[in-house]
């Protein structure tokens, strides 16, 4: 094994690992797995390279607060990066989110900041703004801030470029939360691997991207309001209820091929499927990813090659709907099989 100076060094450089069992008949389809990152998601590179660039312009100084708002895996990656660096950290987030990322949050030693959830995610990018105004402190900026795209071209694009050098790549299909993954991988895979189609999938019930329907922008070119065609959905990190300035980048440049409606209980099912099926452990934006790539797959002839993003772990979602049916207390099917043993045979049997 490697030696690292420090745990920042371990992000990025994921697995790209093939789903056998799932995927149909002649069809090679693949999985990068970002939960490997250290703390879990995607997210991780985002973290560190808006970070890095904010220190390499002098924009973030030593000993300064951080500010960012986030559905959840920004902040934990937020978390660990200014953790190792020394910089406070102030995460505001709408309290709709599953409660395990607060408490990651807090145990990494940022503090969180809690909005209405009926302020949706623009509400809380309000008030990261406005905190960051009153105390002078550096915004992260993740939904506009050209760092986090650049960061995807040179580090996950690069991996994918690497892994599938001299091999064919038809799809490449991803999800999108700031548009960083899809922008960034999706300008490499535009000009080193033109025959690779890329598809996007998006919530069924916040169609944003598919409706064509432009972003409506206040005079600063922030969000004006959520987006006509976004409803609430399961998903929590994809498709916030604006499209951010990195992922209309996407949609500008001409990077998108195709994009894919996934219903919720789709990603929940192909989340629980991967488990069981692949031994593969991520949440429901990854189970949705997977349930567009495979949607893809069954279109696709035979010899096809498809590669999905896995955004982050299944650790996130324990207080969602992925676990509303794991019981925690033993089945019927589980007591009988513990019955089944002589040691519960010869307990059940009264005293002599």
């Amino acid at each position: 094994m490697a030696r690292f100076a420090n745990i920042l060094e371990t992000v990025g450089n994921t697995p790209i690992v093939r789903i056998n069992r799932l995927a149909p008949e002649g069809i090679e389809l693949w999985a990068k797995i970002e939960a490997f990152n250290p703390l879990g998601s995607v997210k991780d590179r985002l973290a560190l390279g808006i970070i890095e660039a904010a220190e390499r312009s002098g924009e973030l100084r030593p000993g300064q607060t951080v500010v960012e708002m986030t559905s959840g895996n920004t902040g934990i990656g937020l978390a660990m990066v200014c953790a190792q660096k020394g910089y406070p950290l102030v995460i505001v987030m709408p309290e709709s989110f599953s409660v395990e990322r607060r408490r990651l949050m807090r145990f990494l030693g940022a503090k969180v900041v809690l909005t209405p959830a009926a302020q949706r995610a623009v509400g809380a990018v309000i008030k990261a703004r406005e905190l960051a105004a009153a105390n002078g402190w550096f915004l992260a900026r993740q939904f506009e801030n050209e760092a986090n795209p650049d960061y995807h071209s040179r580090t996950t694009a690069r991996e994918i470029v690497n892994d599938f050098a001299g091999r064919r790549l038809d799809y490449w299909v991803t999800g999108y939360g700031t548009g960083g993954t899809l922008t960034g991988v999706g300008r490499v895979l535009r000009k080193e691997r033109p025959e690779t189609k890329i598809a996007v999938c998006e919530p069924e019930q916040a169609q944003v991207l598919a409706s064509g329907e432009a972003q409506a922008v206040g005079t600063d070119g922030q969000p004006k309001g959520s987006h006509p065609k976004w409803n609430p959905h399961p998903m929590q990190g994809w498709s916030p209820d604006f499209i951010p300035f990195i992922a209309q980048e996407a949609v500008e440049e001409k990077l998108i091929d195709r994009v894919l409606p996934v219903a919720g209980p789709a990603a929940v099912e192909t989340s629980i499927a991967l488990a069981r099926k692949e031994g593969i452990f991520v949440g429901i934006t990854a189970g949705g990813t997977m349930a567009g790539a495979l949607r893809l797959a069954a279109e696709l002839p035979k010899g096809s090659v498809i590669l999905a993003m896995l955004p982050d772990t299944g650790e996130r979602y324990l207080s969602t709907p992925l676990f509303a049916d794991i019981p925690v207390e033993m089945s019927a099917e589980e007591e009988a099989i513990s019955l089944s043993s002589p040691t519960a045979q010869l307990a059940s049997q009264p005293a002599a």
